[in-house]
């Protein structure tokens, strides 16, 4: 039994120890929470912030309180990241505290997208199965070599796609959308898209539709009082919630019948080697199934709509960058030649091209908020206090147009990652941080680079002419977790005879 006087010294050090933990605790806690707008009563800084072109607002905010502020939102601490240096400290340095997703009543819980995996809570069993899945299947961040297999697929589409411009470049939007998840829904299913209208594309197009509109802060006011979920359809003024039913059906069947098909195919032995057919004979449980059908999902969903996005911008930009088009077009011609039509095989021999895609996923990011994370334990950074489950929102568009970081933000640039001294690569965050980064961004690479070269390749684009008058379209983007183009016109024109002989192969 120890002595009296040894029993004491060792109690008085416990309670000296207690003590200075409890100081740091308190020291912690008592850290000033990140600088924003005043606050009101009850309802915090919910005026401060609007419902559309939130990214706008917090770019006025860093010039006002610093690159890391913050907001409350009917109780809900929502912090602000407006730099890269503040988003990679903590998404990606700390994301073992920053990997969480908010709980989202509407897009994650009414429409079951906390199901796929760009809202499935981490850490989790879910999102562990199918992140390795995917994984597996497309490769992580600087593995654009896995994706190697598919560049037949993709190339074929990507014709396909001029094939249909060449016939009628009006809806050309509509061909890029339709090319993209043409792409995606073979490389997951083994599905092959039909010409003109193709039921499996349209009800995606809807679905990922819905998650946008019912993603977009702000938009639906159960988001921020969880309860009124529970109001029925039928009631005057629930129209959102009718809303809500349509798309969590779509979403659903977004899920289910490609997966389906693809397993009906398996059965009748026709089974093409895709994402579906290569996992699922290896699947022992009726969980790793369900993972595996919303790995696919989230395969279409995350991939198909971001494509989308970022050729509808190459095809702005090159309509109000003649030049640039010019200077692309010739190096295609030097490299490649003008008797066959670029391939992804060419993309390391041809650097201004890869400066072009770089800049187009810089000057307008396809997900200028990204997906929100959320904090899991209270932390402390830059002598600021960040709360336990607060809200954390990078502010990707101000990030990618930092005049400290990019000459002439706004101007379309290319040659700005190029020489001795290049401009900082947008893919640092343009995909997202941490261990919530796009899982597709290996395919989305390969898909937009394709299309940019060979549509250079064969194509002139122009601004349309009305009544004998240039049209110059606006650089005006939607709002949304997915930014797209405001629809615009452009003339597209084969560059000569020999190049729409190209186009038909």
């Amino acid at each position: 039994m120890p002595s009296l006087p040894l029993f004491a010294l060792d109690l008085a050090l416990a309670f000296v120890s207690l003590y200075l933990i409890a100081m740091l605790l308190q020291k912690k806690r008592t850290l000033p929470l990140p600088p924003g707008p005043t606050p009101l009563p009850l309802i915090g800084n919910l005026l401060d912030v609007p419902s559309t072109y939130q990214w706008e607002t917090f770019t006025a905010w860093q010039a006002r309180w610093g690159d890391v502020c913050s907001a409350d939102i009917l109780g809900q601490r929502i912090v602000i990241l407006n730099s890269l240096d503040a988003a990679t400290d903590l998404l990606e340095k700390k994301s073992a505290t920053y990997s969480a997703r908010p709980v989202m009543p509407m897009a994650g819980e009414m429409l079951t997208w906390a199901e796929t995996l760009v809202l499935s809570q981490c850490p989790g069993d879910r999102f562990r199965h199918i992140r390795r899945f995917l994984h597996r299947y497309v490769g992580g961040r600087g593995q654009l070599e896995r994706v190697a297999p598919f560049h037949a697929l993709i190339e074929h589409e990507t014709r396909r796609c001029l094939q249909r411009m060449l016939a009628d470049p009006a809806p050309f939007i509509g061909h890029i959308r339709k090319t993209a998840g043409a792409i995606i829904l073979n490389m997951a299913y083994g599905y092959r898209v039909q010409e003109g209208d193709d039921p499996l594309v349209d009800l995606v197009d809807r679905a990922v539709d819905g998650f946008v509109a019912a993603s977009t802060p702000g938009s639906f006011l159960v988001d921020i009082l969880p309860a009124l979920r529970w109001v029925p359809s039928w009631m005057p003024g629930a129209g959102w919630k009718r809303k809500a039913e349509k798309w969590r059906a779509e979403t659903q069947a977004m899920c289910d019948d490609p997966f389906e098909f693809a397993k009906a195919e398996m059965l009748r032995g026709n089974d093409s080697s895709n994402f579906i057919s290569t996992n699922l004979k290896d699947i022992t449980t009726e969980e790793q199934e369900v993972h595996l059908k919303m790995a696919a999902g989230s395969l279409y969903s995350g991939g198909a709509d971001t494509t989308v996005s970022a050729i509808t911008t190459f095809f702005l930009a090159m309509t109000l960058y003649p030049d640039v088009q010019k200077r692309a077009q010739a190096e295609l011609d030097a490299v490649v030649g003008t008797d066959r039509l670029p391939t992804l095989d060419d993309r390391e021999q041809l650097p201004y091209m890869r400066a072009l895609v770089s800049e187009v996923l810089r000057w307008n990011p396809i997900a200028p908020l990204g997906v929100p994370h959320v904090s899991t334990a209270d932390d402390a950074y830059r002598g600021y206090f960040l709360p336990k489950g607060a809200v954390l929102i990078a502010n990707i568009w101000h990030i990618l147009r930092d005049p400290a970081a990019y000459a002439q933000p706004l101007r379309f640039m290319p040659e700005r990652f190029l020489g001795a001294h290049p401009e900082q690569d947008p893919r640092v965050c343009v995909f997202g941080f941490g261990r919530r980064i796009c899982p597709g961004l290996n395919l989305a690479e390969a898909t937009v680079f394709a299309s940019c070269a060979m549509t250079l390749a064969a194509f002139d684009i122009g601004k349309a002419v009305e009544n004998g008058v240039e049209v110059t379209p606006e650089v005006a983007y939607s709002t949304g977790t997915i930014s797209h183009p405001e629809p615009f016109k452009c003339s597209i024109k084969p560059r000569s005879q020999k190049a729409e002989a190209l186009i038909h192969g």
